[in-house]
């Protein structure tokens, strides 16, 4: 009988809702983790595990109410969040470009699209104007990285959102109109009754709703939870009565979002709720149900599916693309600002399978153009996760760049040095103290992380206090030195948040102990997790003697190192510490780095050059080697132009070959603007 019970138990697809939910918070807690690890963002990771594990995979879920319900929360709530984070300032100030791009994005990709189904499919005017509706509807799909970017204020994407609502609304009332039509039920009254719905529904949301707001979050303001499920209830009650006018329930959500924008903080416990419980487990959610509507095996169908599919996608690009360049240009926005509406309208999910799946119900158009709709629907949600990514990586290194020219002195160098035991890293704060740059007034920065517990305290303390022999003999050199403290359960968070915190632009790191295999599947790899996580040059230590006891620098570079934004930095501390203790360098890489050093270096005098290629056997230049070296290893972040695979293990090998050689591994600094975003994924878990 037990057995009986585990056989239907695991039963494809799974009927018992326990496991169902429990397989879902599987793939939520895992994807991440492993696309991380391979470059991709997890948002395409969560839609490729719908795939996987939906109806069309292995059939291990089906799309069941409860999926279709937690889907329709996520994309509500999707929507919901973007009203709530929108600057309403902003969102005014553009409200006449949300209208321009709105109309825009919704008649330009609808006129691509009607010309690429009329005359390159060959298809009638009611197929032809149903698809290329398809085209001009977008959704969100990307906004969570928009949202973990923290450019949710830019004007592009204020302008993008409010252009969201105006094309889907226009998508969707000439949905209606095209069904009305083909039932050959168009009248004035149709229309009247439209519009006189259409204003009830805005009395509601724009009168009602702020002022019935009010009164709950005055009167129940001490239930926090209360508040919160009135706000989730608002969501579902806006989206309900978008949907009875003719509207999209999302255009609701979005909606009483904005309506609830001014009474909800960004900074309110209730904010962080909302956000937290959405991003959690409600929008996954949305993003694997995307995935579980996916057949990919319409692709083997037959070539009729590939050819519509290939149409549909070059058209579906091009109309959006158009529509963003057109836009961005009249509002003279940057490129980067262009590239990022183009990636935000460009995913299609809910809405466009709505009407396709409308037009193939009522027989407008066939399954080889359904089927190729929902094969451009994983093409552009993948194309517009990449494009976010790469358009909002550039946007916020523009910011930052604008931000140091207004900091003045505070924005030059800033060096860090995390300290997990002040005993063993005499030579590392040392190694810190000369190289920094002296014309920089800001002082090089120790840092303690301690565990938050109940001695969390006396540790600050004890910390401190161990410390203070190194800050009086640093003084003594006339650079200054200070102690920072900070309290994280993890070391890792505390490292990355202080470091952006005093937005240091170089980090020393000691060199990371032996760790087991299942610490690196877990990803408990802690300074590999700070290689991942950080945009910062970061000089990973392993010093065997004090500095001035070393004989000579040695520095070994991979090809196209010099094309790395942090090739400078690297290079000037080389030189800083040749000058300090008066040493020699040996450069063992490729001539063209060399013909860079040559030209870069005022110091050339004392520099070698030994040229280096076969990167296929990485240590074969080691007989250049000697004991008392010091030997720089300048490596490179996955995905990066100077990166090859054999730099990953190398750091291990050259600890293995040389125990008593002091040993240093530079990672240059992160700079997305000049690399292929389909090379490079975001580490932060997204959405």
């Amino acid at each position: 009988m037990l057995l009986l019970n585990i056989s239907t138990k695991f039963t494809l697809p799974l009927t018992d809702p326990v496991m169902i939910f429990g397989v879902l918070l599987f793939f939520i807690l895992l994807i991440p983790i492993l696309f991380g690890k391979i470059n991709i963002p997890s948002i395409v990771g969560l839609i490729f595990s719908g795939v996987l594990i939906g109806p069309h995979g292995i059939n291990l879920i089906d799309n069941t109410n409860a999926i279709e319900l937690f889907s329709t929360i996520g994309l509500l709530y999707i929507m919901f969040i973007v009203g709530l984070e929108l600057d309403i300032n902003e969102f005014k100030a553009n409200k006449n470009k949300s209208f321009i791009f709105g109309f825009l994005t919704y008649l330009v990709p609808l006129v691509v699209g009607y010309i690429a189904c009329r005359y390159a499919l060959d298809k009638d005017f009611l197929a032809s104007l149903l698809i290329a509706n398809t085209f001009a509807t977008h959704t969100l799909v990307a906004y969570p990285i928009i949202n973990k970017l923290g450019i949710s204020k830019n004007k592009s994407v204020a302008v993008t959102v409010g252009a969201t609502v105006i094309a889907d609304t226009l998508a969707l009332l000439a949905l209606a109109v095209l069904m009305q039509g083909k039932e050959g039920d168009i009248s004035v009254i149709f229309f009247v009754k439209m519009i006189g719905l259409l204003f009830l529904f805005s009395l509601f949301l724009f009168f009602l709703v702020p002022k019935i707001s009010r009164w709950v979050f005055q009167k129940i303001e001490s239930e926090k939870y209360i508040t919160y499920v009135y706000i989730l209830f608002m969501v579902f009650l806006s989206g309900f009565l978008a949907e009875v006018v003719g509207l999209e329930a999302i255009i609701g959500a979005f909606l009483v979002g904005i309506v609830l924008n001014p009474l909800i903080p960004q900074t309110s416990a209730i904010m962080h709720r909302i956000e937290f419980i959405g991003n959690s487990i409600f929008v996954p959610i949305f993003l694997i149900s995307v995935g579980m509507l996916l057949d990919l095996g319409v692709a083997f169908t037959g070539t009729t599916t590939i050819i519509y599919a290939s149409v549909l996608a070059v058209a579906s690009i091009l109309g959006k693309w158009l529509a963003s360049e057109i836009s961005g240009l009249l509002f003279k926005y940057t490129k980067s600002e262009r590239f990022l509406m183009f990636g935000l309208t460009t995913s299609r999910a809910a809405a466009t399978l709505a009407i396709a799946l409308i037009g193939f119900r009522h027989h407008i158009i066939d399954e080889n153009l359904f089927n190729a709709t929902i094969l451009l629907i994983l093409f552009t949600c993948i194309i517009s996760s990449f494009a976010t990514q790469k358009a909002g990586k550039e946007i916020v290194i523009a910011d930052n760049e604008n931000i140091e020219t207004k900091m003045g002195d505070f924005a030059k160098e800033k060096i860090l040095v995390p300290i997990a035991n002040p005993s063993h890293l005499v030579h590392h704060i040392e190694f810190a103290l000369l190289m920094k740059d002296l014309d920089s007034p800001n002082p090089v920065h120790l840092l303690g992380v301690v565990a938050n517990n109940e001695e969390a305290e006396m540790n600050i303390v004890n910390f401190r206090d161990k410390l203070t022999e190194v800050v009086n003999s640093a003084s003594e050199t006339d650079i200054d030195v200070e102690i920072i403290t900070t309290i994280d359960d993890n070391p890792v968070n505390g490292i990355l948040r202080t470091s952006r915190e005093i937005m240091s632009n170089i980090v020393v790191l000691g060199w990371p102990g032996k760790i087991g295999r299942l610490q690196k599947v877990l990803g408990d790899d802690k300074v590999n997790r700070i290689i991942t996580n950080t945009d910062k040059n970061l000089f990973i230590c392993h010093l065997e003697k004090h500095i001035i006891n070393h004989k000579r620098i040695v520095v070994v570079s991979p090809p196209l190192a010099e094309r790395e934004e942090g090739f400078s930095i690297w290079l000037s501390k080389i030189i800083k510490l040749s000058q300090e203790i008066s040493l020699p360098v040996l450069h063992i890489g490729h001539p063209f780095t060399q013909r860079v050093i040559k030209r870069q270096n005022v110091e050339a005098e004392k520099f070698s050059f030994v040229e280096f290629y076969d990167w296929s056997k990485p240590l074969s230049w080691c007989n250049n080697i000697r004991e008392d070296d010091m030997l720089f290893l300048v490596s490179a972040h996955s995905g990066y132009i100077s990166h090859i695979s054999t730099l990953d293990n190398l750091p291990t090998r050259l600890e293995k070959r040389f125990v008593n050689t002091s040993k240093i591994v530079i990672y240059p600094k992160k700079n997305v603007q000049k690399f292929s975003p389909f090379r490079r994924g975001d580490k932060i878990f997204m959405p």
